[in-house]
């Protein structure tokens, strides 16, 4: 299967309807399992705020490997590996942001797990195929738009919550992007994340 994820970046970027109209949601994914247990209607503690962005970052972390792994695979075409960067360099973009949030805030930023581990959590020896990667960060770029957006209610900071929303948009539109080169249908039902 040959993704060509260019060509679906320059028809989602020629025209708003299009893309509107090309855009699939569905709801769920593996990189919520970050969040779980973390509830948005906990107590308010102090370090709730924290340990959110802890997840989150790892979260990050963890979509990092993923595109960084599965692009030394040598399983993707130059246009989608192109693709793939672009998403990576906003992860570590994500990834930077909730690390100094976390300094400041007197925490140390929890630390990305070997890649090994990524491989293995990630099942990343069974990927054959480029189908096969888009696939699988179809998926986790699912999860990362439903764990982001299911916490922002969680938030006590209006300004964290703001970021969380900015977060969400930018791992829906990587799995926009995704979805509609894998050729998925557009869900009908709505309050497709979070």
């Amino acid at each position: 299967m040959t993704v060509n994820l260019i060509e679906t970046v320059d028809q989602a970027s020629a025209s708003r309807r299009i893309f509107l109209r090309n855009a699939g949601f569905a709801a769920s994914g593996l990189g919520a399992i970050a969040m779980v247990g973390m509830s948005a209607h906990a107590k308010a503690d102090p370090g709730q705020d924290v340990n959110i962005m802890q997840g989150a970052l790892a979260l990050e972390h963890e979509g990092i490997a993923a595109y960084q792994l599965a692009g030394a695979s040598g399983l993707l075409t130059p246009g989608t590996l192109k693709i793939a960067l672009v998403f990576m360099g906003h992860h570590q973009q994500h990834r930077d942001s909730l690390m100094a949030l976390i300094s400041k805030a007197g925490r140390n930023p929890v630390k990305p797990k070997t890649d090994a581990e990524y491989t293995q959590v990630l099942n990343l020896g069974t990927l054959k195929s480029e189908g096969d990667v888009v696939a699988l960060a179809t998926r986790l770029e699912r999860g990362a738009t439903n764990a982001y957006a299911g916490q922002i209610a969680a938030l006590q900071d209006r300004k964290l919550a703001h970021l969380f929303g900015q977060l969400a948009t930018d791992e829906a539109v990587h799995w926009t992007t995704l979805n509609n080169a894998l050729g998925q249908p557009i869900q009908a039902k709505a309050y497709l994340f979070g």
